[in-house]
């Protein structure tokens, strides 16, 4: 774990404070996600996209960029992603909940639909991919304003066949943009397995754009970071897009009304649920002596407390009005518009 007197987050740039902080947004994602679960089984909420095996490759990529300078562009399963980057238990449980006060949509779009002004979180929608032209579109304004950031977004394996990317990817490609686009290759589009939705490896499909494309172990923290840091660096030199294909796997089902048991095995999710990368993290904060038992315990009351005061909060916030649902919708000539 050592490289000289210096650890490999050291090597990387990362404090010691920042690995534990990672790790701690690993398993606030982890629990917020196993929490909706029973909030849905329950009836207390109609319905929940889950990110469960992917939360390792969200956290590293966030603590890579720079909150509140770049702009982010999250697909519907990136809880730790937006947790880093400055959302909180309370935002994420409001959105869940569908109720007024929730910041990306006011209740009136699914869970999962990420967005927050201040913490530079565009707002995404049920269509899969929309989101890269859109990244690509804000890396454009930035190039022509002269302003220094990189855009980051994400997205499945299923949806790197859409029309959305391609066309994302030539624009950026074309025009050297400062677009980190990053593939969390889960293994399965809902119950599509990526032998049968995609042929040839993902990041390769940069070659044909003209910019740079990594594959990279999505459950190795370290490795994670390092590619998207050396993208932005990418990024802001002027060197154009970078395509990263993070390999991981979906352990829990595609969503609440999925039965995942249709079209994989049991053995297969126990068997990859040995690769998970959060107790693999953990143990690499052990042997480094910035972790132990006793501050797991202390961590996971931490984030119980928090999941239990944003849940009843967002259960007792109420509903957006009947009226609202027309707010942001037409424009209008007089006042207000």
């Amino acid at each position: 774990m050592t490289i000289g007197q210096l650890t490999k987050h050291q090597t990387l740039g990362l404090s010691d404070q920042q690995v534990v902080d990672m790790y701690i947004n690993m398993q606030r994602a982890r629990k917020f996600d196993e929490r909706c679960f029973v909030l849905q089984r329950s009836g207390k909420i109609a319905f929940h996209v889950s990110g469960i095996g992917q939360e390792v490759a969200q956290v590293s990529a966030a603590f890579a960029l720079e909150q509140r300078k770049d702009y982010f562009f999250p697909y519907y399963r990136d809880y730790g992603l937006v947790l880093s980057v400055g959302m909180t238990m309370r935002d994420l449980m409001l959105s869940v909940f569908a109720k007024a006060e929730d910041p990306n949509s006011g209740g009136r779009q699914m869970p999962g639909h990420f967005s927050h002004k201040k913490h530079h979180i565009v707002t995404g929608s049920s269509p899969v991919t929309t989101q890269v032209p859109h990244a690509v579109g804000i890396a454009l304004a930035g190039k022509m304003k002269k302003q220094s950031f990189a855009t980051f977004v994400t997205f499945g394996e299923g949806s790197s066949n859409q029309g959305d990317f391609h066309e994302g990817c030539n624009f950026a490609g074309v025009h050297k943009l400062p677009v980190i686009l990053m593939c969390e290759n889960n293994q399965y589009a809902i119950s599509v397995p990526i032998a049968k939705q995609v042929s040839g490896n993902i990041y390769e499909r940069a070659i044909g754009y003209g910019f740079a494309g990594v594959r990279v172990d999505g459950n190795d923290a370290l490795e994670v970071y390092r590619v998207v840091k050396e993208a932005r660096e990418r990024a802001l030199a002027g060197q154009g897009p970078t395509l990263i294909e993070a390999v991981m796997y979906r352990i829990s089902p595609h969503s609440t009304s999925d039965d995942d048991m249709l079209y994989r095995t049991k053995e297969e999710v126990e068997a990859n649920k040995e690769k998970d990368g959060i107790p693999k993290f953990k143990a690499y904060l052990i042997e480094c002596g910035l972790w132990s038992e006793e501050q797991e315990q202390d961590m996971n009351e931490r984030i119980k407390q928090e999941i239990v005061d944003a849940t009843q909060y967002a259960d007792d916030a109420p509903f957006p009005k009947p009226e609202d649902t027309l707010l942001h919708v037409y424009g209008t000539n007089g006042e207000g518009a």
